[in-house]
């Protein structure tokens, strides 16, 4: 996969929401993970998080998004279920990405929300749980840009040669 990517919340206040946060950056191969304005409480994410993440990638508590530092040409994009967001599906990810989720109970400050270069909106009824609706953006952005072959017209996977070949190319 070319690029790389960052996920954070902002005004995170359940740990074991950030833990399942954090864990489920680490299984995609997150580059580093971010809070704004996080609850002092979770610092008791440490025991949620099974994968031990916090040991193998970097996390970067800001006060506030005016204080959030990020790499130079890496853009911020807000998740958030705004009317005039553009959907998950058709989001073109961009290769150097720091992904912000709101609240568990509300929403992306309008600050973070002006902040952000783009904003894009899971398609669903209503709002999701931060820590599945993060790891709905990261399986999205893999699937968007690990190369992997189009999916085939039939129902099923691809065939078995196809699957081989695959296997040998991923790590």
């Amino acid at each position: 996969m070319r690029g790389y990517f960052g996920i954070g919340a902002e005004e995170i206040s359940k740990p074991m929401n950030l833990g399942a946060l954090m864990r489920t950056a680490h299984a995609f191969g997150a580059s580093f993970f971010f809070t704004l304005n996080a609850a002092p409480k979770v610092r008791d994410a440490y025991r949620s998080d099974t994968s031990k993440a916090f040991d193998h990638v970097p996390y970067y508590p800001y006060d506030s998004v005016e204080d959030l530092r990020l790499p130079k040409g890496c853009v911020l994009v807000g998740i958030e279920l705004l009317d005039d967001a553009v959907d998950l599906p058709t989001f073109r990810h961009p290769p150097a990405a720091a992904y912000v989720l709101g609240r568990e109970r509300g929403s992306l400050s309008p600050e973070t929300v002006a902040r952000c270069a783009h904003v894009v909106k899971i398609p669903t009824k209503f709002c999701l749980n931060v820590g599945l609706a993060g790891a709905l953006v990261m399986y999205d952005r893999a699937i968007a840009m690990g190369g992997w072959p189009a999916r085939p017209i039939m129902p099923g996977g691809p065939p078995p040669e196809m699957t081989d070949a695959l296997r040998m190319k991923k790590p």
